[in-house]
């Protein structure tokens, strides 16, 4: 594990902790969209489901299967905040969280990790349209954010800390693919280039008005 990716593991935590911070703080989910998070929690079932399987345990296993942990159960918990725990339940705004994530997110990419995956296991497949969708997880909060226009500091850090995440997962693949001899050797690597280049092309707008807000000292983002 090189430096690139332990930071990208500590941002992502980083990105938990903003957000709980936003919630528990404010009492209320007012800005967040509850499609994207219910899409992250999707993911990392569908990918750590290696969890279930016997390991061969060492140091780094250990860290990934903490790690995997800990995004599963954090995700897990703000779904049940925004659905069923008062009084934030009550601040969520469904008919501005409208994106069709089944229609337009979940079923195209589980058909796409039909159609190309690395091999046609029930665990490749899972782990393949893991891939394909939380490379568009995203969007149902980036369209929110449109919406509103302006949005609060927490909002818009915990999107900031999930696309630094992405951003040095990429400088990771590259200094793995620069490194390591059997990296090159993973049919399944184009998966995941291909998907993290469209995740962090999403985040590019706003990452452009997230700096240029705080240059400003002021929140300014798109309309």
């Amino acid at each position: 594990m090189n430096i690139f990716r332990f930071a990208g593991d500590m941002i992502h935590l980083a990105s938990f902790f903003v957000l709980f911070l936003k919630m528990l703080s404010s009492r209320s989910v007012e800005g967040l969209s509850l499609k994207t998070q219910e899409l992250y929690l999707l993911v990392f079932v569908t990918r750590y489901i290696d969890l279930l399987l016997p390991h061969h345990w060492s140091w780094l296993v250990i860290y990934n299967t903490i790690m995997k942990i800990i995004y599963i159960s954090a995700s897990a918990t703000i779904v049940y905040y925004f659905r069923f725990k008062v009084p934030w339940k009550t601040t969520y705004k469904k008919e501005e969280d409208s994106f069709l994530h089944d229609r337009f997110a979940i079923l195209p990419c589980a058909v796409l990790a039909l159609i190309i995956n690395s091999e046609f296991t029930i665990i490749e497949i899972l782990w393949t349209f893991s891939i394909y969708l939380e490379a568009i997880a995203i969007m149902p909060q980036l369209i929110l954010i449109q919406r509103y226009g302006n949005v609060e500091n927490l909002t818009a850090n915990f999107v900031f800390c999930l696309g630094a995440y992405r951003a040095l997962y990429l400088l990771n693949w590259i200094d793995r693919y620069l490194t390591e001899d059997t990296y090159h050797a993973n049919k399944t690597q184009w998966i995941i280039w291909i998907s993290g280049l469209i995740q962090t092309a999403l985040y590019c707008d706003f990452f452009y008005y997230y700096i240029l807000s705080k240059w400003m000292g002021r929140s300014v983002l798109p309309n």
